[in-house]
């Protein structure tokens, strides 16, 4: 894993290649115009090139039209910024984290969501009553 944290930029073209999955730089960029972006192709293929220098993206050279794909799936990089925020933010607390969320971020119907999430069984919590 990487340890070089994706920029805003980046992000945005992590989103779209994990969506779209391997992809060439012509595929990717048209995606991101379909998205509103206002990235010219030249600027998609600067970025793709960077980000492969920084091991965000794997690149397979064997065809004409490199193709290029997310170096890790979406959960586990969403899962590795949350947790380095988390110890920067919130002294690594995720408790800390959910009730800044709640307090500031999460609407009436978000919250009843979360509630009705929160009272679920678990898997691991039924497999540990067995």
């Amino acid at each position: 894993m990487t340890d070089r944290k994706p920029t805003a930029a980046e992000l945005d073209l992590l989103r779209t290649l994990w969506r779209l999955g391997p992809s060439t730089v012509k595929d990717v960029h048209q995606a991101m115009q379909e998205e509103k972006s206002t990235a010219t192709y030249a600027n998609v293929l600067r970025l793709m090139q960077v980000m492969h220098g920084k091991g965000l993206l794997l690149r397979d050279e064997s065809q004409r039209s490199h193709i290029y794909a997310a170096a890790q799936e979406q959960d586990a990089l969403q899962t590795h910024l949350l947790n380095d925020f988390i110890q920067k933010a919130f002294a690594g607390s995720g408790k800390g984290l959910v009730l800044a969320a709640l307090n500031a971020h999460v609407t009436d119907s978000e919250r009843e969501e979360i509630r009705r999430l929160l009272d679920e069984p678990h898997d691991d919590e039924e497999s540990r009553n067995a």
